[in-house]
């Protein structure tokens, strides 16, 4: 009998390996078509709900581009650039960055470029060694610190360019003061002071019909070449979301800046009509989404 179990167990066990084989090689026959598919060539996903927004100019995307911390090649490329294709975009300082160029913000924001608050001394996460080193670790803030840093931050500002910044831009795109159980988010004050407040490093566009206008997402353009620009304009698209670029300096090439030729090739892919894409500074985009929310709320009351 033992010889017998044996045998057939033998001879079973090639059949079902054999068998499996057979299935697997099957379903990797039929799958093939889908995973050689490019991502932008596979079927449209069936979580896609596109938002349906009526953007000016009946185009399918909003985009907005913003640049941080006032330098100087801001002003020197990127706004010439900008003004040769008649796009404006939002710029985020901080007021010590202004007197050494000030005429040269003051002709920015007359030609329709905006002016964002960006904190006095960019405080951030004292996990930075930079920030401990000049006393502006969030950890060691709270809420009032804040507050007067910030609105100083507006007066001074005001007082060299004669505008009161609306948009603000979080420092690192953090959101928070103190440590611990004494942790507090600082988005209520910006929600009151600013219309919008612009984060970093996020990983989506924002749902006209869903985002929060104090916690604006943004995706990094610093160091991207225009092809991985292109598909996020082109990932917020489907949706018919806004799309918020941040970046820093301008340079010609190089990862810790944003480069000047993936600019030069969004503004010209933009400036076609065919694209169907909208490029405006943060509060002309925010006040579009903001005046078509209040129309359908009275449409609703109506």
């Amino acid at each position: 009998m033992s010889t017998i179990s044996e045998s057939v167990t033998f001879s079973v066990r090639p059949t079902q390996q054999l068998t499996t084989l057979i299935l697997t090689l099957v379903f990797l026959a039929l799958a093939a078509p889908t995973f050689a598919q490019k991502p932008e060539d596979r079927p449209v996903s069936r979580h896609r709900d596109p938002s349906g927004f009526p953007w000016p100019n009946g185009a399918k995307v909003a985009v907005s581009l913003t640049f941080d911390d006032g330098r100087r090649s801001q002003m020197s490329l990127a706004v010439p650039l900008l003004d040769s294709f008649n796009v404006k975009a939002t710029f985020y300082v901080q007021p010590d960055s202004l007197p050494a160029i000030l005429d040269q913000w003051k002709a920015a924001i007359a030609s329709g470029h905006e002016i964002g608050n960006h904190s006095m001394g960019h405080p951030c996460t004292g996990n930075f060694v930079w920030t401990r080193y000049e006393g502006v670790a969030l950890e060691h803030y709270d809420l009032d610190r804040i507050r007067k840093e910030i609105e100083q931050a507006n007066d001074e500002i005001e007082e060299y360019v004669g505008v009161r910044p609306t948009s603000y831009a979080y420092p690192c795109g953090q959101t928070f003061v103190g440590r611990g159980t004494e942790t507090r988010s600082y988005v209520p004050l910006v929600a009151e002071i600013f219309q919008t407040g612009r984060r970093w490093l996020d990983e989506t566009s924002n749902a006209p019909d869903h985002f929060d206008p104090a916690q604006v997402m943004s995706m990094r353009m610093d160091g991207e070449d225009f092809s991985r620009v292109r598909r996020m304009i082109e990932g917020a698209k489907r949706n018919e979301n806004w799309l918020v670029l941040a970046g820093h300096s301008v340079r010609e090439e190089g990862r810790w800046g944003t480069r000047l030729g993936m600019l030069r090739e969004l503004l010209a892919y933009a400036a076609d009509p065919a694209n169907e894409v909208w490029v405006a500074n943060v509060s002309e985009v925010a006040a579009v989404i903001a005046q078509e929310q209040a129309r359908e709320q009275t449409s609703t009351v109506e």
